[in-house]
């Protein structure tokens, strides 16, 4: 479709939504004879809204259509959508008087239910908070307002963001929309499941242990966990003092590169990385091992379709202190979790302390709080101080091995299995024998979160039963931008995957 043909192609959609507003989010939706523009990038809807092609409020309203016909999701918390639509109508009054429209100007975005919110209640996905309103946005969400983003409801997510699948006790799990009956990974399962599928081209989510990157690999999605503090924290409910960090969720690398821009304020244009000669490493040790076959194929798949495109292949052996990555999560976060949240509450004056709205948790988090970061069975002092020893010592000799090897990024599987069964909490099968499920999502992204650099998930395919499989890309600290460049080298040559069925 040339660019003159997509352009009338676009505002014949806007005017076909527009003639069914009134059908929208209240009753049932209307057949989508908009389809077109629920499939743009945010990177292709900002720019038609600020050409004038599309109107934001006919945006808006396909996006709550698309909502409105896919509860089944459970993706959404909290969706208001009168006031997605008055504020994409002011979008359109800036646009229309000729005032200076920011980076995202008429872009809904939905937001993780962690982050806080003051128009919409931010529930942190537990039963004490289900109502609260925080008396200010979190900073991210300021930062995206302030380039003409429209706050698009809260997304579900797992309880207290303490957990890999999005299974909530309280507010019911969230699906996956390549297979109802999995999860889309946790904790920011809603952000995922709306934007796979195509709810909305770009989502907010937030990472402790995987928590962007594992919903983005069992979505097929893209996620961006940026160098730790590149993207403000503020109003954010956090599990510790140094892992804890926002960032989204997309179908392209390009979106991830215009959210990275609108909330850094870093707006020069990034440029695909040519692939031939970058060299990256390939981790075969403890990262490629223990593989579900499927993974497994479709990672060595993308591997080969890398080479052949020119990428090097640098296999120089990691640091073994990196496979006690996930071990280190884990100390860090059972031991800091009380004590983040507890402070998190009140300095948000939410009305509750940690042990008032502990008492309403659900059981299944409840257990594992219990059993891993509450007294008796809460790390030790000693034990929490060793754990961040080993941190400063990976991330010290990580940075060397970059150094030494001058790789441009770590490449391996996301995960070890794709999107484990909903109730699946405790271990999952591979090659037929029982792994724990920590191990199986969340093993390879632990490296990540300790040593805070940052890490991009791109999707690898899908398996021969439909299920999205993703690649972790992590490269040095402060490489952020330069990691995004490699990633718009890196979807060409993978190819993209299908939509979900649904």
């Amino acid at each position: 479709m040339s660019g003159v043909d997509r352009r009338a192609f676009l505002k014949q959609s806007a005017q076909t939504v527009g003639a069914a507003t009134i059908l929208a989010i209240k009753g049932a939706a209307p057949a989508a004879a908009h389809s077109g523009l629920t499939d743009l990038t945010a990177t292709e809807a900002v720019a038609a809204m600020t050409r004038g092609d599309i109107t934001a409020e006919a945006y808006a309203q396909a996006l709550l259509e698309r909502a409105a016909a896919l509860p089944q999701l459970n993706a959404f918390r909290v969706l208001d959508g009168d006031l997605v639509r008055e504020a994409a109508r002011d979008a359109d009054r800036k646009r229309a008087a000729g005032a200076k429209l920011g980076q995202l100007h008429g872009l809904p975005i939905p937001v993780k239910d962690s982050v806080n919110t003051r128009t919409l209640p931010t529930s942190y996905g537990t039963a004490a908070l289900r109502d609260f309103r925080p008396a200010a946005d979190a900073a991210v969400v300021k930062a995206l307002s302030a380039q003409g983003g429209i706050l698009m409801g809260k997304t579900n997510l797992h309880e207290l963001s303490f957990g890999w699948t999005s299974n909530n006790g309280t507010f019911g799990p969230v699906r996956n929309p390549y297979d109802l009956s999995r999860i889309p990974g946790g904790s920011s399962g809603g952000s995922a499941a709306a934007v796979a599928a195509r709810i909305a081209p770009l989502a907010v989510a937030e990472d402790t242990w995987a928590s962007i990157r594992l919903p983005a690999a069992c979505c097929g999605l893209t996620g961006l966990r940026p160098t730790y503090g590149r993207y403000p924290d503020e109003g954010i409910m956090p599990l510790t003092t140094i892992f804890d960090q926002v960032g989204p969720v997309a179908r392209t690398v390009a979106d991830l590169a215009l959210f990275d821009a609108a909330v850094t304020g870093e707006a020069g244009p990034i440029d695909p990385l040519s692939l031939k000669g970058v060299r990256i490493g390939v981790p075969r040790r403890f990262f490629w091992e223990g593989l579900d076959a499927e993974v497994e194929r479709l990672a060595t798949e993308a591997l080969r379709k890398l080479t052949d495109a020119g990428a090097v292949v640098v296999e120089a052996p990691l640091p073994e202190i990196v496979e006690r990555s996930p071990d280190v999560a884990a100390t860090i976060i059972s031991f800091e979790a009380q004590a983040s949240i507890a402070g998190f509450l009140a300095r948000s004056q939410a009305g509750v302390s940690f042990d008032g709205m502990f008492a309403s948790v659900s059981d299944n988090v409840k257990t594992l709080f219990k059993a891993l970061a509450l007294p008796p069975n809460r790390p030790s002092l000693e034990q929490h101080e060793a754990a961040l020893a080993l941190r400063a010592a990976m991330t010290a000799q990580m940075t060397d091995w970059f150094a030494r090897t001058g790789a441009a990024a770590l490449l391996f599987p996301a995960t070890m299995v794709p999107p484990p069964p909903i109730g699946a909490e405790d271990e999952v099968t591979i090659g037929g024998a029982r792994v724990p499920l920590a191990a199986a999502v969340a093993r390879n992204m632990a490296l990540g979160s300790c040593t805070g650099f940052p890490s991009l998930v791109v999707p690898a395919g899908l398996t021969r039963g439909g299920l999205p499989v993703g690649l972790e890309v992590l490269g040095l600290g402060g490489s952020d931008r330069a990691l995004l460049a490699l990633g718009l080298a890196l979807a060409p040559a993978l190819g993209r995957i299908p939509a979900p069925k649904l």
